[in-house]
């Protein structure tokens, strides 16, 4: 400050505190005033190019709150993150599970019934009490053709041909626990076998989707396990045709993924409305070009243009919640002894 310049008074110094004052705790009031919603999900759901962000911004447009996102890593990992936390979680919506994992999900005794009878599309009947799904599709291998003209047709062809191959860890990942249903349900008895001879095939496994599918696109990897919807990324936001995904003749084992309010959350009722919200037009209807899946209730104006394209299975498979728990432990035994050869 200039030496010539006037300096206020003290006197003057003094008002302005009580104005300063009065603003910050306004502020504060007004921030405090404000309801916070936490939902746990994985972290290619908030990555910038994941539903993550249309889905915030459309949400506290309607809520008037403040939506935090907490993203531990892949699917299968918020399982684990729940366990550890148990009821001193502060999360009060989980979004990201599967039926894979939900039977171990309500087991805990975390969760509360959503109490609503959903208006959805999917290719199964949904009377889950505690939780409501948002998305679905089908697990496959996904390849390059410009790389690998003719692909395997079977997880039994691919075990026995020199294709390289990059999955997910099943203890981390819902994909990864998704192929080991598959190769089970599809498999049985035999399914120890077929991971010994897939051993040889698979190059890295990775913690979770995005890290496997970024390795495939660099090169690394023929195929990776991903879903039959993967390649509409590539034809609609790329313009690019070369993905595809590999149909096998066992069938594709069928994900559904899924949201649910655990019993200890301090806000239930803007809970229940993330829910209503998440069955709604603006959730469902960015889910097929973000999450690149097919909405659990389709939007009015249907699916994007691409998705016509894309490989249908011949044949679903899939477990129920109690028949995957109860065999998810035997089947981890059998790939990690595959893997350990």
């Amino acid at each position: 400050m200039s030496s010539t310049q006037p300096r206020p008074s003290l006197l003057e110094d003094d008002m302005r505190f009580p104005t300063i004052a009065a603003g910050c705790l306004i502020a504060m009031a007004a921030q405090a005033e404000t309801p916070v919603l936490k939902v746990l999900t994985y972290d290619s759901f908030v990555s910038e190019w994941g539903p993550g962000p249309a889905v915030e911004q459309a949400f506290e447009a309607r809520c008037g709150c403040d939506l935090q996102w907490d993203a531990p890593g892949d699917g299968a990992a918020l399982l684990a993150r729940l366990k550890l936390e148990g009821a001193r979680s502060d999360a009060d919506v989980v979004l990201g599970l599967d039926t894979s994992l939900t039977g171990a999900a309500a087991a805990t005794g975390l969760f509360v019934p959503h109490g609503t009878t959903p208006k959805l599309d999917l290719p199964i009947a949904w009377d889950d009490p505690l939780f409501l799904p948002f998305d679905w599709g089908w697990f496959a291998f996904v390849y390059d053709k410009t790389r690998l003209p003719v692909a395997p047709d079977s997880l039994r062809a691919l075990a026995q041909s020199d294709v390289k191959i990059v999955i997910q860890d099943p203890r981390s990942s819902t994909p990864g626990l998704g192929l080991l249903l598959w190769v089970k349900a599809a498999y049985g008895d035999q399914a120890a076998q077929i991971w010994a001879d897939l051993a040889d095939n698979i190059i890295t496994v990775t913690p979770g989707w995005s890290e496997a599918y970024g390795l495939f696109l660099e090169g690394e990897a023929d195929m990776v396990l991903s879903y039959t919807t993967s390649p509409a990324y590539h034809l609609i936001a790329e313009e690019d045709a070369s993905k595809a995904a590999a149909a096998f003749d066992e069938g594709h084992y069928l994900q559904v993924e899924v949201a649910g309010k655990l019993a200890n959350s301090d806000q239930p009722a803007l809970a229940d409305q993330f829910l209503d919200f998440m069955l709604g037009a603006e959730f469902q209807g960015v889910i097929p070009v973000t999450n690149w899946m097919y909405p659990a209730a389709t939007a009015p104006e249907g699916l994007p243009k691409g998705y016509e394209t894309l490989m249908q299975p011949k044949k679903s498979l899939l477990m129920s919640a109690q028949d995957a728990m109860m065999v998810r432990d035997g089947a981890l035994a059998e790939w990690l002894t595959a893997l350990a050869r």
